[in-house]
């Protein structure tokens, strides 16, 4: 009676539920816990909430628990169907599971702050259950989560894409930019992601028209998707996205000239690199380079003059800088500067919009390198299904409600 009594008070269980049996066998290393209710106990509808529905049958359901010690537990219960004049017969819900969970409550929260930290498949070990049967709980939480999301403050969001799989299967990120956090994870990286994104915010307490900021790169089919589902929102262009075009550009330009400047072999970071972050070494090596009479050395003192346009006290110092830049890189003779000078111009408004906004892309590439070390952890997901629920989890801040 005193172990009874004990698991009765552990499992916090009020009438009519009681323990009615506890077996342990060390053998198996496995507790067993029988659940029952008293008889001629009623029960409120699951569907309507009437109470003092009488029942109308019993039907035995099993939940894996919380381990006691090493030992697997479980707790088997006979669960009442309730009869209701206005529902008909149905499943009663009981305080330890939700409905059609084969865990109880607190199992799951254990799960839950276990998946967070480590791949699924390391929690699945860990606890002895296999992993799609994680994931199904993973997904319920998040999946609920995300339901239950307040977007009426959402004013300024940054958006990017992450690859699902290499080279191929991408999901667009939708972030807060003033949360800091992941508000809308979706398949695919066209404009139609941005248009569902717009009815998702639609359809959490808030409209998309208040949305007055987005930060993106320079993605047709994104800037598509802001212009025709966000047309409240002014446009920034993502100045690292700018620059690594720029950059490209440089190296362009070097991997064509090494093949006649053999000097040029395995300089390529030099070239990319902000002086400040070179050693005294690479620092030399890059300054005697620049000594010669290369192509390469020209585009590198380009790429260098189109970082000074982002530090210019003003938008207009700025585009006085950035047309200055446009004038020098389109005679500059190299072709791939001249074509990313063009792609500069083109997007000319949004680059010189950074100076009014001040927001780029870095907390969503932050984002982007959890995500991607989650699924390197993970060795991949099986789904974007799975992949989209883990990016929620690791970097939406959303609240789960778990059991305590």
């Amino acid at each position: 009676m005193r172990d009874i009594d004990l698991f009765q008070l552990a499992l916090g269980l009020v009438p009519p539920w009681m323990v009615a049996a506890a077996n342990f066998d060390a053998g198996e290393k496995r507790l067993d816990i029988e659940i029952d209710f008293k008889t001629g106990g009623r029960f409120a509808c699951p569907e309507c909430g009437k109470a003092d529905r009488p029942v109308h049958d019993t039907v035995k359901k099993t939940w894996r628990h919380l381990n006691f010690f090493q030992h697997q537990a479980f707790l088997h219960a006979r669960v009442a169907r309730i009869d209701c004049p206005d529902c008909g017969v149905r499943l009663v819900n009981v305080p330890w599971a939700r409905p059609g969970s084969g865990f109880t409550l607190l199992f799951e929260a254990i799960v839950m702050t276990l998946v967070k930290d480590m791949p699924v498949a390391a929690a699945a070990r860990l606890v002895g259950e296999h992993d799609t049967r994680l994931w199904r709980v993973i997904q319920h939480y998040v999946e609920t989560a995300v339901a239950r999301m307040d977007l009426s403050d959402l004013r300024r969001v940054a958006i990017d894409e992450t690859a699902a799989k290499r080279g191929q299967d991408y999901i667009s990120l939708f972030v807060d930019i003033d949360a800091r956090k992941v508000v809308y994870v979706t398949e695919g990286n066209d404009a139609e992601t941005v248009a569902r994104f717009a009815d998702h915010v639609d359809d959490h307490n808030s409209d998309a028209s208040r949305i007055k900021e987005v930060c993106i790169d320079m993605s047709g089919a994104y800037i598509k998707g802001v212009g025709h589902n966000l047309t409240e929102a002014e446009i920034t262009f993502d100045k690292f996205h700018a620059v690594k075009l720029v950059n490209d550009a440089v190296d362009q330009v070097r991997r064509a000239e090494s093949r006649e400047r053999p000097e040029l072999k395995g300089s390529r970071f030099l070239w990319l690199k902000n002086e400040g972050r070179l050693t005294v070494a690479q620092s030399a090596t890059l300054d005697a380079l620049t000594r010669l009479n290369l192509k390469t050395a020209r585009a590198y003192r380009i790429r260098l003059a189109f970082q000074e346009v982002y530090n210019q006290p003003s938008e207009g110092w700025g585009e006085l800088i950035l047309d200055r830049w446009y004038s020098w890189a389109i005679r500059s003779r190299l072709e791939p500067i001249k074509k990313v000078a063009r792609t500069i111009n083109r997007h000319r408004d949004g680059i010189l919009r950074w100076f009014d906004s001040k927001i780029a892309n870095g907390l969503i590439e932050g984002i982007n390198s959890l995500v991607q070390a989650a699924k390197a952890k993970a060795r991949g997901y099986r789904s974007l299904r799975n992949l989209i629920a883990i990016t929620y989890l690791i970097a939406g801040k959303i609240n789960l409600k778990l059991a305590t």
